[in-house]
């Protein structure tokens, strides 16, 4: 059994959809590997992790319009607003989707579904570096 590790950072443009299937794929499929469990951990309470279909962009519109409305920016909704009317509507995204993943690896490759990609949804409207720790065991 090996393990290997490493935290990869991502650039955001602000609130939306990041896909890092790519980045996370190469990184796997490069340590020698047939088989294991990729675990990938968000470092951020206002960002989080998805697995979702990677094939139509409306599909990743549609997902922040609906957070758009079950977490509005409301100033009168929260009292947490330490950073800006966004912060408290980012921590409560990040609740409902979550920061972290598992992903089996099966022949060398993740074994993701056709349409499916790995994305990081930033929850602020600033841009921000993300940190993703990712851990992958197997042999």
């Amino acid at each position: 059994m090996r393990q290997a590790s490493i935290t990869l950072s991502f650039q955001t443009r602000g609130r939306g959809l990041v896909e890092i299937t790519r980045e996370v794929a190469d990184w796997a499929e490069g340590q020698g590997l047939d088989s294991g469990l990729l675990t990938l951990f968000c470092r951020h309470t206002s960002a989080s992790l998805l697995i979702q279909e990677n094939a139509a962009a409306e599909v990743r519109t549609d997902l922040q319009t609906f957070f758009d409305r079950i977490a509005p920016e409301d100033p009168d909704a929260y009292e947490h607003d330490d950073e800006g009317p966004d912060d408290m509507p980012a921590h409560l995204r990040t609740a409902l989707t979550g920061v972290q993943l598992s992903i089996p690896l099966l022949g060398s490759r993740l074994s993701l579904g056709t349409w499916q990609g790995i994305y990081l949804f930033e929850h602020r409207r600033r841009p921000h570096t993300r940190q993703i720790a990712v851990h992958l065991i197997g042999e």
